[in-house]
């Protein structure tokens, strides 16, 4: 059995440079990559592009990261918490890409499953279709999209083995699956970390051969957005 298990964060992230293209899952701020994105910042790595399906809050997530100007385009689905990411993308400071949500994850997925590009009726006729391919199938309009090119993927699992293989538990488990194997580098951390052998195969939801690097996480702040709550009487 391979073990893709590596000591800390510091030796899952080497070969991060300035100017790569990240992919960070998560959803929210539920499941994000915490100690890799603290140890993008510990770095000063700078101009880099974000795909993730948000911008996490001003301090914390990639809130983090765009806080120190680290990131140079953002490519997201869904940014409204973020006031720094308001303001930097209204100055021109930050380059944004605001993709649809659900072809977002399906370009992480088309590039994990090797597919250069896919036919999608999302966003025909938008500004969202504009300099992109159209098609018709059986009298409706599609828009081409192209699979997303990553140096490196940060993902982040709930329970996960020596060989790479993750089990994602709850909201975790939205954009993090596919993300993994979506890059030239796949990068887990997770909660737990078992010896290889310890899952049950039918609880595995990404094999290890989607993973090169994973790590044991540690002191996750598992934050909420937006807490509501009813009071008691």
């Amino acid at each position: 059995m391979i073990k893709k298990t590596v000591s800390d964060v510091e030796k899952a992230l080497v070969g991060v440079t300035d100017g790569m293209t990240f992919m960070l899952g998560g959803f929210g701020l539920c499941g994000i990559p915490e100690n890799a994105i603290a140890q993008l910042v510990k770095m000063g790595i700078k101009d880099i592009t974000c795909i993730s399906n948000n911008a996490g809050v001003d301090d914390f997530g990639l809130g983090l990261l765009l806080q120190q100007h680290q990131i140079k385009k953002m490519i997201s689905s869904y940014v409204g918490e973020n006031d720094e990411f308001e303001r930097q993308m209204l100055s021109g400071e930050l380059e944004v890409e605001l993709t649809p949500q659900g072809t977002l994850a399906e370009k992480c997925r088309a590039a994990q499953a090797g597919f250069p590009a896919f036919y999608t009726p999302a966003g025909y006729g938008t500004e969202v279709a504009e300099g992109k391919e159209t098609r018709e199938f059986d009298g409706k309009m599609y828009v081409l999209e192209p699979a997303y090119k990553a140096d490196f993927a940060f993902v982040k699992a709930w329970k996960g083995d020596e060989a790479g293989n993750l089990i994602f538990k709850g909201t975790a488990r939205n954009f993090n699956p596919c993300m993994c194997g979506a890059a030239k580098i796949t990068v887990a951390e997770v909660e737990k970390l078992v010896p290889a052998g310890s899952l049950d195969p039918n609880e595995i939801h990404i094999p290890g051969i989607f993973v090169q690097r994973i790590f044991q996480g540690e002191k996750y702040e598992k934050r909420i957005e937006q807490r509501t709550v009813r009071s008691i009487d």
